[in-house]
């Protein structure tokens, strides 16, 4: 969904929340690993989620930013839920583990806010700050492809899906799924996520999905009055009974697996996400340190000038 440019008094107070994991994974299959540092590490990952950052900041020269990594894929509490949960992903080599490192140093050198740990995952640090936001009264924009973060969706929020320059925001998500934002979550307990091994019910898709959510409303709801569903007009409505009669550990497990948390204990948060601009003097010498090229730093630091960075691009 692409719209016309808003005011800049709106414009200013958007929070824009980074799901950098996806885009330094991008970087590291898309660019060459040629690319590298003074000792011959690779930094093409770390390149690519530089010029990221910089082409974004310079089309939307955001006042309040953060940037949230994902850290493991064994250690959070989704893992103790399920033990599948993501298992069917391979760990990252030790060569991008590198540079998600110095990816949070970047970062930290251009005064960015940003958040990782064992327990967490990404989503749960948007999720959290995205409600801080919304507690202030200030729209979020979601940096990121993931369909997963529509459930935090709120009227003013959007996700932006900035490689394709596509906006989503809560209309936009029920046009495309069926469902709204509220239901996103039950929508993906039923249907689960290959992605991230959410089981689902197996045996209901998609058009089920929104067939049961758009009769009950909820998974809640659905659960409530079950024998309802055998009087659904819809073919098979006796098999989706029995499957969600049989299913419902796995339906309610999976709900748990794809709920994102939106209550981390965040110091200071709201300060934090206000962006102070480096001065390339400050930024320079930390940079350097993360083995960045020469010509991304100065796109980076160049991007980093609020008089070099005209607002431009298309907003929800």
């Amino acid at each position: 969904m692409k719209q016309a440019n808003q005011t800049v008094k709106t414009m200013d107070r958007r929070v824009y929340l980074i799901d950098a994991s996806v885009y330094i994974f991008r970087a590291w299959f898309s660019l060459p690993d040629s690319m590298t540092d003074s000792v011959g590490r690779p930094i093409n990952a770390l390149t690519g989620f530089s010029d990221m950052l910089a082409r974004l900041i310079r089309a939307r020269s955001p006042r309040r930013i953060a940037v949230a990594f994902d850290e493991s894929l064994t250690s959070s509490f989704r893992n103790r839920i399920d033990p599948a949960y993501k298992a069917n992903r391979e760990s990252a080599p030790e060569e991008l583990k590198h540079q998600f490192r110095m990816a949070r140093q970047l970062c930290d050198a251009v005064g960015l806010y940003n958040l990782a740990c064992e327990e967490f995952e990404a989503d749960d640090y948007i999720g959290t700050l995205v409600l801080i936001a919304r507690a202030h009264d200030t729209p979020a924009i979601i940096v990121s492809p993931d369909k997963d973060l529509a459930q935090l969706l709120g009227p003013e929020d959007a996700i932006w899906d900035f490689a394709k320059d596509d906006w989503l925001d809560d209309a936009a998500i029920t046009a495309k799924f069926g469902v709204s934002p509220e239901q996103m979550l039950d929508y993906q307990a039923l249907v689960g996520d290959t992605v991230d091994n959410i089981p689902g019910i197996a045996g209901i898709g998609p058009k089920a999905a929104v067939a049961l959510l758009s009769a009950f409303g909820s998974l809640d709801a659905i659960y409530a009055d079950l024998d309802a569903v055998l009087s659904l007009p819809v073919r098979g409505a006796r098999r989706l009974h029995r499957l969600l009669d049989e299913q419902r550990d796995v339906a309610e497990r999976s709900r748990e697996l794809a709920r994102i948390v939106t209550s981390i204990p965040l110091d200071d948060a709201w300060a934090q996400l206000q962006w102070r601009r480096p001065t390339a003097s400050d930024a320079t010498d930390a940079l350097t340190d993360t083995g960045l090229g020469r010509g991304a730093m100065t796109r980076l630091l160049e991007a980093c000038q609020p008089d070099l960075n005209p607002r431009s691009g298309s907003s929800p």
